[in-house]
């Protein structure tokens, strides 16, 4: 392959507004336009590097890094491949859009390959005070997803456990839209009767029933021309989901009390946490309106499998809860959620961040700021140990020094933190930890900790 690009390529290089550059299928960056040098490197030229080095500073390729390569996709496929990357910006690292593409001489033979990179606010791969946060994984692959169908104008169902984020991802979705500048209009469905659902869904005339004392617009007239989230899809009674499927496939509707049909304009987006395939089965949820809500269906995964992103994710709501504090959180403490399973998913970690900023009074979380993990913790170390020591002996109540040599030893092999942790949670010094565990449990465990 040649390494010499043609005049007209670097041309049309040149064109593209996004940074842009040319690689030979040894990843090494024969070209680049002035967009590319200017954001990615000061206007530094780059050539002769690979894109690996330039862009993430690896020393390898990125699927030998544990990321997947749009270069590889491309000299495999033969055709465009597009995918989303954390590449390093000099403000830090972002999520980027890179689209792959062969370029070929006259002869249809492949000649080296032009990657555009397009920077997407869809997410941040730095802590952030609002919007998504994530690098993991299972985080990337739920991006990918949502990239792909942001601008096209289907249904979407979003997938996954309570506490995932399901509205914040619906508001990336439409903020990656063609819809982006009209509205967001959220509806939580669970709890709606059906006079209220129609009532706050289509709007009402004044006088349509009672109460009805003035004229309301409907959410779908709000939504009109953005986006329209039904939240808790699966919560909807069964007379109520006859009179959405209708919506949806006429696009019309009617304010309550009026004649008049009215046009539909909205995006639908969708989100719950129930298993709607169980529930069709079960004949809770109509098989019809199932497939009108779920052309592109995206599963949100739980905290439990985005460990990498549990740390990164802390420091963003930590940006949130205490915008004018700077709260930092110590390794311990960093460790201590990470071992966490978490079953609330992110609404639980705001929840003990709440709680542990509120504990400490001063501007850093440790583990012993976290101790409901410690008595909740499902790590397997944890498991099988002993219980909790108990205050009698052969029905007969012990010491008072037995007792507390008896609860020190059950603390010294379940406790996962630090000495230090444990003497902050017990309420004493450290220095005082050290000499009761020295006098009444002895120097072997002692040693232990």
């Amino acid at each position: 392959m040649g390494i010499t690009p043609k005049a007209e390529h670097i041309k049309s290089l040149n064109e593209i507004p996004d940074p842009a550059t040319l690689l030979d299928d040894r990843f090494r960056i024969i070209a680049v336009n002035s967009a590319y040098k200017d954001i990615y490197h000061n206007g530094k030229d780059v050539t002769g590097k690979t894109c690996y080095q330039s862009s993430h500073g690896y020393e390898q390729p990125c699927d030998e890094s544990g990321e997947s390569c749009p270069l590889k996709s491309c000299i495999n496929s033969k055709s465009t491949e597009r995918m989303l990357h954390v590449h390093n910006l000099p403000g830090g690292k972002e999520y980027v859009d890179v689209e792959t593409s062969p370029v070929k001489d006259e002869k249809g033979k492949i000649i080296y390959y032009r990657e555009v990179l397009r920077q997407t606010l869809i997410a941040s791969a730095e802590p952030k005070a609002s919007g998504l946060v994530g690098i993991s994984p299972s985080f990337i692959k739920m991006l990918e997803e949502i990239h792909k169908v942001a601008r096209e104008n289907v249904p979407v169902l979003l997938l996954g456990e309570s506490g995932t984020g399901k509205e914040l991802i619906a508001r990336a979705l439409h903020d990656a839209s063609t819809r982006a500048g009209k509205p967001f209009v959220p509806v939580e469905c669970s709890g709606l009767s059906e006079m209220l659902f129609e009532s706050e869904l289509f709007g009402h005339h004044k006088g349509a029933f009672t109460g009805a004392l003035f004229e309301k617009e409907g959410l779908i007239e709000v939504a009109q021309g953005g986006t329209l989230f039904l939240d808790e899809i699966g919560d909807v009674p069964s007379s109520l989901q006859v009179k959405l499927l209708r919506l949806l496939e006429s696009h019309t509707y009617r304010k309550v009390g009026e004649t008049k049909t009215k046009q539909a304009n909205f995006r639908l987006v969708c989100a719950t946490n129930r298993d709607l395939e169980q529930m069709m089965e079960a004949g809770q949820f109509r098989q019809d309106l199932f497939y009108r809500i779920s052309t592109f269906p995206v599963h949100l995964p739980p905290l439990r499998e985005r460990r990498e992103d549990i740390a990164l994710l802390a420091r963003s709501i930590l940006l949130r809860i205490s915008p004018d504090k700077k709260i930092t959180l110590t390794k311990e403490g960093s460790d201590a959620l990470s071992r966490h399973d978490f079953p609330g998913n992110i609404r639980e970690l705001v929840n003990l961040l709440e709680r542990a900023r509120i504990r400490a009074g001063g501007t850093q979380l440790t583990s012993s700021h976290f101790s409901e993990l410690f008595a909740t913790s499902t790590n397997p170390q944890n498991k099988n140990q002993e219980e909790c020591p108990i205050w009698k002996k052969n029905e007969k109540i012990i010491s008072f020094k037995e007792l507390e040599s008896r609860y020190l030893s059950h603390l010294l092999k379940t406790f996962p933190g630090t000495q230090a942790d444990l003497a902050a949670q017990l309420g004493m010094s450290q220095r005082t930890l050290t000499r009761k565990i020295s006098s009444t449990v002895g120097k072997k465990l002692y040693k232990n900790i």
